[in-house]
C-alpha cells in the first residue's frame, strides 16, 4: 500500500505565526497518547516485517530514538551555536536498538517519559526564543524554534500514519 509519503522528500513551510508554540506543544504532549492508543495489537502484527522496512514496533521505537535529537535541539536554540544538531540521516540507532525484542510496554513508557521531558522543557523556555532561528543541517533552510516543533510534530504524525497504515495491511494479510 504505501500510501504514507516518504520523509526525505518532504517540503516544509514554516510561515506561521510563531504564537502557535502553544498549539504544537500540545499537540507533541499528545503524541504519546496516540501512540498507545494504536498499538492494542497482537504482538506478531506489532513485530512483523515486510522485506526490510521497520515493523510497527521499530516504527514506535524510532519515535523514542529521536527524542534526544529533538532535546539536542531545544537547547541548540538555547545555546550560540550556528547550525541545529545534525540527526543521523542513516538511523542506526533504530537499526541497532533490536526494538522487535523488548516489550512495547517498556518502549511505550520510555517514550511518554522522554517526551514529557521534552514538553516540560520547552514549555519552561523564554518565550523570545520561541522566534530564534538557527539552519536546520539537512533542509539547509533557517528554523525557527517553533518551526523545530512543527518538524517533530509533523515527524510524529508520519510515523503514527506509516504504523496505521502497516496495521491495515496487516489486518488485511490476515483474513482468509
Amino acid at each position: 500500500m504505501d500510501q504514507v509519503s516518504i520523509w526525505f522528500e518532504r517540503k516544509f513551510d514554516f510561515s506561521f505565526p510563531v504564537e502557535l508554540h502553544p498549539n504544537l506543544c500540545a499537540r507533541l504532549r499528545g503524541t504519546p497518547a496516540s501512540l498507545e492508543e494504536i498499538l492494542q495489537i497482537p504482538r506478531d502484527l506489532l513485530v512483523r516485517k515486510q522485506g526490510e522496512k521497520w515493523s510497527i514496533q521499530e516504527q514506535a521505537g524510532h519515535l523514542l530514538d529521536l527524542e534526544s535529537l529533538w532535546m539536542a535541539r531545544v537547547d541548540d536554540y538555547s545555546t550560540d551555536k550556528s547550525e541545529l544538531t545534525a540527526a543521523d540521516l542513516s538511523n542506526r540507532k533504530t537499526h541497532e536498538a533490536g526494538h522487535n525484542d523488548r516489550p512495547i510496554a517498556q518502549i511505550l513508557a520510555e517514550f511518554r517519559t522522554a517526551r514529557l521531558g521534552l514538553v516540560n522543557r520547552v514549555e519552561k523556555l523564554d518565550s523570545a526564543l520561541f522566534a530564534r532561528t538557527m539552519l536546520h543541517p539537512r533542509l539547509k533552510k533557517p528554523m525557527r524554534l517553533v518551526d523545530h516543533l512543527f518538524f517533530a510534530a509533523e515527524h510524529d504524525d508520519h510515523h503514527l500514519a506509516r504504523i496505521w497504515e502497516l496495521i491495515q495491511e496487516g489486518r488485511g494479510a490476515a483474513r482468509p
